[in-house]
């Protein structure tokens, strides 16, 4: 079978390139990717693949293959893009100003277009039946996943697996990676308003500067963080943003903070989502302030089940060679494709983009961020690969 797989993807590869290139040119942002879909759906009926649109943007397509209520087994991409100005020279650069494909989500949408093809072509060497799950929205709250299986995207069929692939620039070409058990962490958003009292800053004893009161607060929640760990799960607690609209000679009414908390554990997650908003509203009074901490609860953390993640190891060594296939290990990154693994059996694998020799070293969200074109027939046929096994 992956001698089968191969030849179609081999034949298949300039048309995969320039899909790849297509939706490189066009970015469109989260939610917004009615030109994209339109290309996927474009490309399904080429190929004589049903499909229906769901939550506006997404598409979900059927392959049967023989005796098709035997089993179901799904293959996610996601569609959207980033709001991040693309600095490559490059034909296919970003032709949608400030808006660039700097997650890769092109490619995993052509590495599932081109899975299709091949499973189209194979439908008849295969028991059962392959979902395609062209997603929305992953980059932003509350996920296009979260959508997509409010709309029942995991049924009619019933999805009994399912399977997705995420590029990753510090892997090289032609390797790709895979970690049973917890693999991704959760991703909640902090938004921290400390309101104070404005005024002149020669007049002290007229204001209550909510600039200072928010520097003190923050090294106290971090200590108070480390307090809350039990050490049994990691996390990350960080702030990146910080903004008060006052001058050299004026004190603002309000200063605030934006941050990230990621977990390993969501019982404990829940609990500090509480103890936290509890202690800034302490400090706040305390320091005769007012404002909040609020927590916009983000994805899961993402679990990728052991039984369908070890098999799919041992598919990809079968497929690539052992020496192409790395045990990963747990990263503080997020992924909404987490929802569906905290629904059914998933496995999440990384794919390997990274060519030195030809200047392809930038991580994502970079706006140098490209992948070596290789890669797209690693991912491609081996999602088709992984689906057929899987079967099994």
């Amino acid at each position: 079978m992956q001698k089968k797989v191969k030849h179609i993807i081999n034949l298949a590869f300039d048309t995969l390139v320039k899909w790849r290139e297509h939706l490189h040119a066009n970015p469109e942002l989260s939610f917004q990717e009615y030109n994209t879909s339109a290309f996927v759906a474009s490309r399904l009926d080429e190929m004589n693949v049903s499909y229906e649109v769901v939550a506006n943007t997404g598409i979900v397509a059927l392959i049967e293959g023989v005796n098709p209520s035997r089993k179901c087994v799904a293959l996610r991409a996601d569609l959207d893009a980033l709001p991040i100005k693309e600095e490559n020279k490059v034909l296919y650069k970003s032709k949608v100003d400030g808006v660039m494909h700097a997650c890769g989500h092109d490619v995993h949408t052509t590495c599932l277009l081109g899975a299709a093809m091949v499973l189209s072509d194979l439908r008849s060497e295969f028991q059962g039946t392959i979902k395609l799950i062209f997603q929305p929205g992953e980059e932003v709250l509350p996920g296009g996943a979260s959508l997509m299986i409010k709309e029942g995207v995991l049924e009619n069929p019933k999805v009994d697996e399912i399977i997705a692939l995420h590029v990753l620039p510090t892997m090289d070409v032609g390797k790709v990676g895979f970690k049973a058990g917890q693999y991704m962490a959760s991703c909640d958003e902090l938004y921290l308003t400390v309101k104070g009292k404005g005024g002149h800053a020669a007049l002290p004893d007229q204001y209550n500067n909510p600039i200072m009161i928010l520097a003190k607060l923050l090294p106290k929640l971090e200590l108070y963080m480390k307090s809350l760990s039990t050490g049994d799960s990691s996390y990350i607690f960080a702030f990146g943003k910080f903004h008060a609209d006052g001058a050299t000679n004026v004190i603002p009414e309000v200063a605030q903070a934006e941050g990230t908390l990621r977990t390993m554990d969501e019982s404990w997650r829940g609990l500090v989502h509480q103890k936290l908003e509890t202690f800034v509203a302490e400090f706040l009074k305390s320091n005769n302030a007012e404002g909040q901490l609020e927590i916009r609860k983000g994805y899961p953390f993402l679990q990728n089940d052991d039984d369908l993640t070890c098999s799919s190891m041992r598919s990809a060594k079968m497929y690539l060679g052992e020496a192409m296939v790395e045990d990963m290990e747990i990263r503080m990154t997020a992924e909404d494709f987490s929802y569906y693994s905290h629904e059914i059996p998933a496995c999440f694998f990384r794919l390997g983009v990274r060519n030195e020799d030809l200047g392809i070293i930038h991580g994502v969200h970079h706006s140098q961020f490209d992948i070596d074109k290789q890669a797209l027939k690693v991912g491609a046929g081996l999602m088709a690969f992984l689906a057929i096994n899987a079967l099994d």
